[in-house]
């Protein structure tokens, strides 16, 4: 007998998942286990591959290597979020401060050190997906203000004075997260639990990082360091 299928229930979307990453080995494992999960994955083996292949597939999500042939991966991130903003997930294999800033500056929004677990990588795509699909708060129709910062949260648009600043779709939740509870303090666990949706040993650098891009994005005013215990929105005690 045929499935009768409810009226007015729309199809589940298959999120499709581009993999950028030229070990194969690692990307064959990622790819088999995001399909596991329901994904649509393609996999691309060097930078200009994973450019072409963004520009043709616009995945959901791109899980992108930092260390690739013919373009590195903070060059492949700048040039797929030129015109399209794509949640991107960043692999390394250094774990190095500045990488993690500079590739967060560049439009990443996570990140991942190797060697690390299929069921961390399938934990954070899925943390990535929420935040993109969440409903915009159009019930505020006061755009919210951090000095010269105004975010509208329905448009999800940031402006410093007359300017638009590109703010990756974490970057701006961790933001106004913070802006709409002014003089609260959240500990790094709460905001990973909060904005990133998991919580893990490792996870406060991450905070850390996206604090240090949204201040060079913005301003060090957007952001308080409370030493000890975390970060609340406001002037930050030093630069």
């Amino acid at each position: 007998m045929e499935a009768l299928v409810p009226p007015n229930v729309a199809p589940i979307r298959t999120r499709t998942v581009l993999v950028i990453e030229d070990e194969a080995t690692i990307a064959q494992a990622v790819a088999v286990r995001l399909r596991s999960e329901g994904f649509t994955v393609e996999v691309a083996n060097d930078g200009p591959g994973g450019v072409e292949a963004c520009a043709r597939l616009h995945p959901d999500v791109v899980v992108l290597d930092l260390m690739l042939p013919g373009l590195d991966g903070l060059e492949v991130c700048r040039r797929i979020q030129r015109d399209r903003p794509v949640p991107v997930l960043m692999l390394t294999a250094r774990d190095s401060e500045t990488d993690l800033v500079v590739g967060l500056a560049v439009g990443a929004d996570d990140y991942l050190t190797k060697p690390f677990s299929a069921r961390e990588l399938v934990a954070r795509v899925h943390a990535l997906l929420r935040r993109v699909e969440r409903t915009p708060d159009r019930a505020a129709g006061v755009p919210l203000r951090l000095g010269s910062v105004e975010l509208d949260l329905a448009s999800r648009v940031v402006h410093v004075g007359s300017a638009i600043v590109h703010l990756t779709p974490t970057e701006f939740d961790l933001l106004a997260f913070l802006a709409k509870r002014p003089g609260r303090v959240f500990t790094r666990d709460q905001l990973l639990g909060d904005v990133w949706g998991y919580r893990v040993g490792a996870g406060g650098r991450t905070v850390d990082s996206h604090v240090r891009a949204l201040r060079r994005k913005l301003g060090t005013e957007v952001i308080r360091t409370v030493h000890g215990i975390g970060y609340a929105a406001g002037s930050d005690e030093h630069s």
